[in-house]
């Protein structure tokens, strides 16, 4: 009994000393970076501004692979469904919290069936118009909605994005209403409201940064709780006049829910090296993203409480799931 108890010991550690070593020797091979949106994405191009470090750091390519559609949920599925081993992780924003509100069935869970690495940035949504309608501020905009309730509309980049509950999110603080037009993503809204056909759309900064100092488009507010480092001179919402409208739009890295906690510290330690870097900084300034970082457990815990309060915004906008 003695040589059997020894021996069922022995095996354990040899099991424990194999994954350890497999671990400590990760990553052996090339990552894969499933970015639930289009290529050209604001969460696109920072994933790839994070990647190409990564890769250089960790010696394997760190590869980024586009998986869009269903406002997000279609790269949510590929990498809930992962093996968690670390060789397929997310790089996604902040709609991830929103779309357990806005669909009826999702196949994961989003509260459980991810591990969260870290934010990556704050990447502020900037409200933008055409010089054209002639509105120059925010509360010139207010003021015409009100006085044309449902006429006024805006852009979104797909139902339940996080375009779209930033602008829901304001029309409730500014007790406005206006029509939600989506679009497969902002490019596509960015040309509507140059052209004029849609009235407003809170854009990510880095689709119209151009067009804003080009004159084409004018920036009434950002969306934050804090104004743009890209655009200091451009008020917050609430400084311009609507308190209770502030959306954090963030992007974030997270990786299937049972990835060891090993493997989550390294690629956490991997995102805030790559984000010191100069190349980073200087991408980062002409995207308009300000660099945020949080420990895992604390990224899991705001998740959590992000879900929560969309949740909170979707039933007060009455926005319908779907399936």
């Amino acid at each position: 009994m003695q040589l059997i108890r020894a021996a069922a010991l022995a095996v354990t550690t040899l099991a424990l000393s194999l994954s350890a070593a497999a671990q400590s020797a990760y990553p052996n091979k090339a990552i894969r970076v499933i970015v639930p949106f289009g290529a050209g994405s604001t969460t696109d191009i920072i994933a790839r501004a994070i990647t190409d470090k990564m890769s250089q750091s960790l010696g394997q390519p760190v590869i980024v692979d586009n998986r869009g559609g269903a406002s997000g949920t279609i790269g949510q599925a590929a990498v809930a469904s992962a093996a968690p081993d670390g060789y397929t992780i997310m790089i996604h924003s902040s709609s991830h919290t929103v779309s357990p509100s806005t669909f009826a069935k999702l196949p994961f869970d989003t509260a459980r069936d991810f591990a969260g690495i870290t934010p990556i940035s704050s990447t502020p949504n900037v409200l933008v118009i055409a010089p054209s309608k002639n509105l120059k501020t925010l509360p010139q905009l207010v003021a015409h909605a009100k006085a044309n309730p449902g006429k006024m509309n805006f852009a979104s980049a797909g139902q339940g994005s996080a375009t779209h509950l930033n602008a829901e999110k304001f029309k409730l603080a500014a007790q406005i209403d206006a029509v939600n037009i989506p679009f497969k993503g902002s490019a596509d809204a960015v040309t509507e409201v140059l052209a004029g056909r849609v009235d407003y759309y809170f854009s990510p900064i880095a689709p119209v940064i151009g067009q804003i100092k080009d004159g084409q488009l004018l920036a009434l507010a950002v969306g934050s709780p804090r104004r743009a480092s890209a655009l200091p001179d451009v008020p917050t919402t609430a400084e311009a006049g609507v308190p209770g409208s502030e959306f954090n739009f963030w992007i974030g890295m997270m990786a299937p829910a049972k990835t060891p906690r090993e493997i989550v510290n390294r690629l956490h330690d991997e995102v805030v090296k790559a984000l010191a870097t100069p190349e980073v900084k200087e991408r980062f300034l002409k995207l308009g993203a300000d660099a945020w970082t949080l420990k895992p457990e604390a990224f899991d815990a705001y998740i959590q409480d992000e879900i929560k309060s969309n949740a909170a915004v979707v039933k007060a906008a009455g926005l319908l799931a779907t399936n």
